[in-house]
């Protein structure tokens, strides 16, 4: 049951979160890439790669990247890697940023300090960055006082208001309470097309195959209204609570 809580989690996780980045999604698009080299140095020097680099330190701030997290993660490397060229090259590039800052917890603050000088005028982007840092703590449904001591650290370098850091923590906190999963195991087969004969690999398949169907990625929330969000949301949801519903039983 532990685990179906957690992926109703990741359902309402991925609403916020992917609400975050339609709002600074038109920010970030090809043609404002379209000229840049794509290398490591250029990539881990732009306001997304130093991003990453943060998104790295709060995922590993209790001592692990569990497997909610490293979802997020990955549909993150995609997205982002969407509006640079060469998406691929990029995509790998974030990738070895992330492994590499995730075992630095030295240079914390001076990452939070480069990135908040870079977008020191804009305080919605300031806001969004912030928002997305505090979801991902939440992924495995609490913050720890390790990763709450890593957000707190990037707040003050982004002289983030305190009044508004709580809110945001407050308003997912509440979210998290409220989040009711389902429990019945026939309607977990039935929504993914599958039987209890099916062996976990079949389900698996089918799983991920509705997965890419409903996820409301940051291409598809583009230019989408928040009832949109909802629906892909829910669905994603219900998906994930019974695949592990699934899992469990087939144990």
């Amino acid at each position: 049951m532990g685990n179906i809580i957690l992926f109703a989690i990741l359902g309402a996780v991925f609403y916020y979160i992917f609400k975050s980045y339609s709002s600074y999604s038109t920010q970030y698009t090809k043609e404002s890439f379209k000229n840049m080299t794509v290398t490591k140095e250029s990539i881990g020097n732009s306001e997304l790669g130093m991003f990453v680099a943060l998104v790295a330190k709060v995922a590993k701030a209790d001592g692990k990247v569990d497997a909610l997290e490293a979802q997020l993660v990955g549909i993150m490397f995609d997205d982002i890697a969407a509006v640079f060229p060469e998406p691929e090259k990029t995509k790998s590039i974030l990738k070895e940023i992330f492994e590499e800052q995730k075992d630095i917890p030295d240079n914390l603050e001076a990452v939070a300090q480069d990135l908040a000088h870079t977008i020191r005028k804009d305080r919605s982007k300031q806001q969004q960055f912030m928002g997305f840092l505090i979801q991902l703590a939440f992924a495995d449904g609490e913050v720890s006082d390790s990763e709450d001591e890593v957000l707190q650290t990037i707040a003050a370098a982004f002289d983030f208001d305190p009044n508004a850091y709580h809110t945001i923590f407050d308003q997912f906190e509440k979210m998290m309470r409220n989040v009711q999963p389902k429990a019945n195991i026939a309607d977990a087969y039935k929504l993914l097309g599958v039987s209890d004969n099916d062996d976990i690999s079949t389900i698996k398949k089918a799983y991920r195959k509705l997965v890419r169907q409903y996820h409301p990625d940051i291409i598809k929330s583009q230019g989408k209204s928040e009832a949109y969000m909802q629906e892909a949301t829910e669905k994603t949801q219900e998906i994930n609570q019974a695949y592990e519903m699934i899992k469990e039983a087939k144990k």
